[in-house]
């Protein structure tokens, strides 16, 4: 009987060790998975370059006697942008609504002309566009009327006719193709992309070493940090509107936001350049007043109401202590700083790579 018993359990699956196993084996597996996409985390961090910002007021349009001078004006800022290989540039206004994003316009006359913010946009976005590309990317208007008369950023994606470059900024064309999407990165003849992309965007193309620009060679979009992240080429800035201060810090493109920001104005303190110090960051931004300054922009900002500068930004420096003028522009302030800042930022990327 009990022989018989054996063989009839001995029969029957033993389900709860099967279970216990599953289990283990998924928790193992969820560890494990976890574990990988830390290690991937941590490799797109390492390779996620570090970025600096500039801030600038859209009220120092505001100050100028013409469009002429306004557009020699936003060239500074443009210029000033470039020669220090800045990120992103981002244009703030003091009369918005904070949570509103969108650049306003200003009707006059019966015609909508540009708010000071809507043509510091447009002109550094213009100048910081290749030249081939500025006719498919800007209709005409009359806020351009002047940017003839700015000279080049000549900025490294600013690529010329003759030159091979591994990445080349183009526009996508409303043009058939067998496969892919037609695209003009300003060479003699277009190239195809293997993606398929809508016309009249702008995008990244990783040109590769082979210059054979027939339609047989496929090229590739890539992400617009791709050259940077990849071989540390400086690309231009990005122009964002933000609609107040506080709006400058809430609506940051990068994950995390800004991890260190700083305020420049003549009420800040004085540190020698050589001994400022600046923790390793992922993403600084360097804010700039407008006429008022930046304790204006505080006080005219909701979101910041009863704030001191010292609770709005990590530093609040002041990068020109021994000025001869009662003031500085801000466009002078920018250039002034951005050099000021030079060395600190190099040290910080520096120490950085270290950890």
């Amino acid at each position: 009987m009990r022989e018989e018993l054996e063989v009839v359990m001995s029969g029957i699956p033993f389900h709860h060790h099967n279970n216990v196993d599953n289990q283990s084996s998924k928790k193992k597996n969820k560890r494990k998975r976890k574990k990988v996409e830390e290690e991937e985390e941590k490799e797109i961090v390492k390779k996620e370059k570090s970025t600096v910002s500039i801030a600038v007021a859209a009220s120092i349009i505001d100050n100028t006697q013409s469009l002429e001078l306004a557009t020699r004006l936003a060239g500074q800022v443009a210029r000033a942008a470039t020669i220090f290989c800045i990120d992103e540039v981002v244009v703030f206004d003091n009369q918005a609504t904070p949570d509103d994003d969108s650049i306003p316009t200003v009707m006059k006359n019966g015609n909508e002309d540009e708010s000071s913010a809507h043509f510091l946009v447009r002109i550094l976005r213009y100048l910081d566009t290749p030249q081939y590309l500025r006719r498919r990317l800007f209709p005409m208007h009359k806020s351009l009327r002047f940017v003839g008369l700015l000279p080049p950023l000549d900025a490294p994606h600013h690529v010329r006719k003759h030159e091979w470059s591994l990445y080349r900024e183009g526009v996508t064309l409303d043009e058939s193709c067998a496969e892919g999407t037609l695209v003009d990165v300003g060479l003699s003849k277009n190239v195809v992309v293997e993606q398929v992309i809508e016309p009249g965007k702008r995008v990244t193309v990783a040109m590769g070493t082979n210059r054979n620009i027939g339609t047989a060679c496929l090229r590739k979009v890539v992400s617009p940090s791709s050259p940077k992240e990849e071989m540390g080429m400086y690309r231009g800035y990005k122009v964002r509107y933000a609609s107040s201060l506080s709006t400058v810090f809430n609506s940051s493109p990068f994950k995390g936001g800004y991890d260190h920001i700083i305020g420049t104005s003549e009420h800040g303190h004085v540190i020698n350049s050589s001994e400022l110090v600046i923790p390793s960051f992922r993403h600084l931004l360097i804010a700039f007043g407008g006429l008022g300054g930046l304790e204006e922009s505080i006080e005219e900002d909701s979101n910041l109401k009863g704030k001191r500068v010292y609770d709005v930004f990590s530093a609040y420096l002041n990068t020109c202590p021994h000025q001869g003028s009662r003031t500085i522009r801000t466009e002078e302030a920018i250039l002034i700083s951005l050099q000021y800042f030079q060395d600190p930022i190099m040290r910080a990327e520096q120490q950085s790579k270290r950890k």
